[in-house]
Parts: C-alpha cells; structure tokens; sequence
C-alpha cells in the first residue's frame, strides 16, 4: 500500500535529518528541561508550550534591561544638553571672530615685518664683521705694544681685504673699493709698526749667546713673510747681530776659553796642529748647529726638525726654494766674520811645515768639515768656500812634502848593497804609506762625500822610490860593465891550450858583460818591488796599485829569465844557432848550414849537457832573490826555457830533411829525459 504523498516527505525528511549533530542535540537537550511529560496533550501542546517558553524568556530579558533603559535614556538627555551648550558656543566664538578678524590681520602683518627687520639686522651683522674692524681691533692695530690680539685683528684686516674681491665682482664695486683703500691703509700701518717691533726684538738677538726665540716674535716673524722686502729688513738685521756677537765669542774661545777658564783657550793647543785645527772646526760646527737651530726657529716655524740637512730642508717645504735661500743668506753672513781669523791661523799652521802625516791628517780633517758643513749650509757660502780653500792648501802642503822627498831621493840614490837588498828609503817610505793607508781608512767619510782617488798619494809617494831604484840599479850595472870589461882583458892571455869544450865556455863566458852585469840590477829591482809590494797586498786602497806592482815583477822576472837563458845558451854556443832551428832562412838542409853543421853543433851539444848535467851551481839558482816563491818561479822558468829551446834543436836533428847523418849520436838525451834532469 502506498503513502501519501505528504506523509512520505516528512518520513524521508526524518530519515535523512542527521541526529548527531550539535544544534540537534543541544535543542533536545534545552527542550528537556521543560518538556516533563510526554503524553498525546503534551504532544500537540509541543509548539506553544515552546513558544511560551520563548515569551517567557523574553519578558525576562525586558525585566533585566529596564536599568540599563533607563541609564540610556538618562544619557540621551545629558546629550542633549551638551549639543545645546555647544550651539550656544558657536554662536559665542563666531559673534567673538566677527569682532576680533582686523586685530588678526594686524598681528599677522607684524608677524611678517619682525621677520624681514630680524632678517635684515642679521645681514648687518654679518656685513659688519666681515667688512668692518670693532674699535678694539682698531686700537690694538695702533697700540706700540704688540699682543695677540694685534695678530688677530691684522689677520681680520687680511680677511677683510680679501672678502672685498669677492664683493667687487657683484654689483657693490664702489663699496668694495673704499673698503678695499681703508684695509690698506690699516694693514700698511700694522706692518710698518710690526716691522720696527721686529727690528727691535731682533737686536735684542745679539746681547745674549743661546737667546731664546719667544711664540710672539715667531708669530711676528711669520706674519712679515707676507711682505718680502720688511722680511728681508728683519733678516739682515738678525744676520748682522748674530755676525757681531759670533765674532766676538770665537775670538773668545781662541784667547779666553769658556766661563771660569774651562773650556781652556784653544789657542793653547796651537803647538800641537791636529788637536788646534780639529778644535776650531769643533767649535765653528757646534756653533753652526746652535745658529741654524736659531734662526730655523725664526725664520720658518713651520720646520720642527732642525736636524735637517740643506738639501732634505728645501725638499721639504712646498714652494720653500725662498725659504731655503732666506736661511743661507742669513748663515753666510752670520759665519762670514770668522772666516778671515779662522783662515789665517790654519794657514800658520801649513806654514809651520808639519810632518807628512800631520799635513794629509790636516787635509782629511778639513775635507770632513768641509762636506758636513757644506750639507748643513750649503756649497756656494764664505765659510763653505774657505774650508775648501784651507783643504786645497793643506792637500798641496803634502803633495809638496812628498815632491820635495822624491826629489832628494832621486837626487842621492843610494848604492846597491852586496846582497841585492832594498835600500832603507824603501822600507822607511812603505812604513809612512802604511801609516798614511792606516789614517786614511780610519777617517770619517760623510755620507755625500765623493771617493777620492787615493792612487794619487800612493803614486807621489812610491813612484819616486821606484825611480831611485831604478837609478841605482843603473849605475850598478854600468859600474859593474866597468870591471868585466877591466877582467876582459886581463883574461885573454891565457886562454890557450883549453879544449875545443872549454874554449867555448871560456869564449862565451867572456863576451856577454852587459848580459851577467844586468842580472844584479834585475834582481836588485825585483827585490826593491817586492819589498814595496808584500806590505801593501790586502789594503783595499792600495789594491790597483799592488797590481800594477805585480805587473812590473813579472816583466822584470820575464827579462831575468830570458837574459839568463841567453846567457846559458850563449855559453854553450847555441845562441846564435837558435835562429836557424826556430825559422829556416835558407832552402839547405841544416847540416849543410856551417853553424848548424854536425861538428859545430855536437861541441855546442856537449857544452849544453855539461851545464846540464854538471854540478848544481852550473845552473843559475838566483839565490839573491829574497822571496822564495819568485826565486822558485825564476828557476823552474829558466829550466822551462832551456827544455824548449833543447826540444827544438832535438826536432830539427832529428827532421831527416836536415840531412844530419847519425842524429841519435848527436842528440843522445830525448826531451823528457832533460825535463826530467832539470825537474821539470
């Protein structure tokens, strides 16, 4: 059986409405804290027992909100009121604004006049101190007594002068002008006024021996940089004081001494020349340190370091080239009056003939002083120029002294002693040269001082030593060509009878005079240059000249040797025939030659082996040569040459071209048994 149509909707409404959910189960839950019973009354009652419930809850809501209604209400009224009172205050402040609006309008415009009158005031102000002196700035401009404050209102009066270009490129040139013509006429006052100041400050320099210079008159003093020429004025004012009392306290130090005797006078030294001479450099340096310091501090205090050189002063400064001339100016004339007493003193001294080593000590000390003082006050000064002077004197005071004693060297040489030794004047010039190199490397080389050329004081010194050497070793060899040529012809009477051997040595021994007189002076030479050179070997100074020393030993050595071989071959009668086995000058064999020819050369042979072969003294051993490593040199050098000079004759004996017919007869010795005979 079918449903009606709304029974079925309501039933499909039920089933499909959701049971569990919150609003569901909280209305179940409200409605059953009323809904007690649950019969068919309570049943159809259901919607007004509900609608009843919510009237009731209504009414209680009223019921509790009566209060508040009534405090709303209560408000409301108060509301009111106060838009009443604030009607009534519209009213009063419009009635008010109506009445006051022109005493608005008078205040606003004042307003706005205070502004521009203030506005105005301050442009005064502003115009007055930059264009205009206060009367206490004009005063101290006027005032004798200089302060700080005429500083500051000088420098006021420079500003002021320089706003004035600015206002002359506006349209106020005519004010500019006029103000620009009365800062003139003020700063020219203030700076003639501070000028004579200065000057009278300046004098003031000269009573006292270390013044000190005050802030006020650096501050002076850089203030009159502006103006060259009353800067100029005021140097030369301190230069002139600053001469005068440097005068005065160097003539003093000379003659006097310091305060109480101490320092003692320096002219109490004058008898020893080193000690009198390096005392008054001493004192002009110190005092040149003081009086740099000095007018440093015055003339730039800017420079906080006095210890600046000349040059590091000039690259200090931008633009300080003016600067820099400014203090030398200052300086030169300051030392300009010692230089005269300074000059002659020394010049007594080089006058009193001093010792050798006095005078180059004399030279080196003034060059030292010359250079450090030259670094602090520059090259082109009168004290700079008169140092150098005195060092030229004193270079040519002992370049002199050394002329003088080579000359009377070479004037009187001295005789050869039998043993070929140098003489004393060699050993007592080498011991003044090593005094002289001692001195020279313990001097004090300032930093800019160029290396001189000390080849020129050693060459002064031993090249004439050398030629008297020379002399003498000379004379000797001609004295002694005297008494070979007398035993010459004292000896030839009795050569005969000799074998054909002997006759040969004896020939040659006899011939070459010249040859064994120059042994003696070669020896004589070498001996001399030795004596001069092992001293001088490990100085650095004398390194160059040491080499050439060496130099002329080994050419002498070189002539020695050759001339004794000679001599040797000579003796031996194979000198003459050396030429034809060195170089063929004809196209004949050798045997065919009349001096080359087998029974020449086979006596000439047999000499040579006696030498050779002889006894030890055949050979010269150069025992008068007094070093032994040359002496040694000397001998393995001839043994060297007599082992050459054999080896050719053996090659050409044994050339079949030469035509020799038994040549293992003739040359009985190879080569390297005469090396080995003569130990080498």
């Amino acid at each position: 059986m079918a449903l009606a149509p709304g029974l079925s909707r309501k039933l499909k409404k039920v089933l499909e409405s959701r049971t569990e959910t919150p609003d569901l189960l909280a209305s179940l839950k409200t409605l059953s804290t009323f809904y007690e019973d649950n019969t068919p009354h309570a049943r159809r009652n259901l919607r007004s027992t509900i609608e009843k419930r919510a009237l009731s809850i209504n009414l209680d809501f009223l019921q509790a909100s009566s209060a508040a209604q009534q405090a709303l209400d209560q408000v409301e009224q108060e509301v009111n009121s106060l838009a009443e009172c604030c009607d009534r205050i519209e009213k009063a402040l419009n009635s008010c604004n109506a009445t006051t609006g022109n005493i608005i309008e008078t205040t606003e415009r004042l307003k706005r006049d205070l502004d521009v009158n203030t506005q105005r005031q301050e442009i005064v102000s502003c115009f007055l101190r930059d264009y205009q002196l206060s009367n206490e700035e004009i005063n101290a401009l006027r005032d004798e007594d200089l302060d700080e404050s005429f500083f500051k209102a000088l420098a006021h009066v420079q500003e002021i002068h320089a706003n004035c270009k600015v206002l002359l490129r506006t349209h106020h040139q005519r004010a500019g002008l006029e103000l620009m013509d009365m800062m003139a006429m003020y700063q020219e006052g203030a700076y003639e006024r501070l000028c004579r100041w200065v000057q009278a400050e300046c004098r003031k320099l000269g009573d006292t021996e270390n013044p000190e210079v005050g802030e006020l008159l650096k501050t002076a003093v850089r203030c009159l940089k502006e103006r060259a020429v009353l800067f100029k004025y005021c140097a030369e004012e301190v230069a002139n004081m600053r001469h005068n009392a440097l005068f005065r306290r160097f003539l003093s130090a000379l003659t006097r001494g310091g305060p109480g005797g101490l320092p003692r006078p320096i002219e109490v030294h004058a008898h020893d020349p080193l000690r009198y001479v390096g005392d008054m450099l001493g004192w002009l340096h110190q005092a040149l340190a003081s009086e740099r310091e000095l007018v440093l501090g015055l003339l730039d205090t800017d420079v906080g370091d006095t210890g600046l050189t000349a040059s590091q002063f000039s690259k200090s400064q931008n633009g300080s080239g003016k600067t820099d001339s400014d203090l030398t100016f200052v300086l030169d004339r300051i030392f300009e009056g010692v230089c005269r007493p300074f000059k002659v003193r020394v010049e007594q001294v080089l006058q009193s003939q001093p010792s050798l080593i006095i005078s180059y000590k004399l030279s080196n000390t003034l060059e030292f002083y010359s250079y450090t003082i030259s670094d602090l006050l520059g090259r082109e000064t009168a004290l700079c120029n008169t140092l150098w002077v005195l060092k030229e004197a004193a270079q040519k005071t002992y370049f002199d002294i050394l002329k003088s004693r080579g000359e009377k060297l070479l004037r009187y040489p001295p005789l050869v002693a039998a043993d070929l030794s140098p003489p004393t004047a060699v050993r007592d010039g080498v011991s003044v040269l090593l005094e002289i190199i001692e001195t020279h490397n313990s001097t004090m080389v300032p930093v800019s001082r160029e290396t001189p050329d000390f080849n020129l004081v050693i060459s002064a010194l031993l090249d004439p030593i050398i030629q008297m050497c020379e002399q003498a070793a000379e004379a000797h060899k001609s004295k002694g060509a005297g008494h070979s040529s007398r035993r010459r012809l004292s000896s030839d009477s009795g050569n005969v009878s000799k074998s054909s051997v002997d006759a040969i040595l004896s020939n040659s021994s006899s011939t070459p005079s010249s040859q064994s007189n120059e042994t003696p002076s070669k020896i004589f030479l070498i001996n001399c240059l030795c004596a001069i050179q092992q001293p001088l070997i490990g100085h650095e100074v004398a390194a160059e000249y040491v080499k050439n020393l060496g130099s002329m030993i080994d050419n002498h050595l070189r002539i020695l040797v050759d001339k004794e071989v000679d001599t040797i071959l000579r003796r031996c009668g194979l000198l003459p025939k050396m030429r034809h086995f060195r170089s063929k000058e004809v196209n004949l064999p050798l045997a065919e030659i009349e001096d080359t020819s087998p029974t020449s050369l086979s006596e000439c042979l047999k000499a040579f082996f006696g030498f050779v072969l002889g006894s030890e003294s055949s050979l010269p051993e150069f025992e008068l040569l007094q070093v032994p490593k040359l002496r040694s040199e000397a001998c393995i050098q001839v043994a060297r040459s007599l082992a050459e000079a054999y080896e050719q004759i053996y090659q050409a004996i044994m050339d079949p071209e030469n035509g020799y017919p038994d040549p293992k007869s003739l040359a009985r010795h190879p080569p390297d048994q005469i090396r080995t005979i003569l130990g080498i």
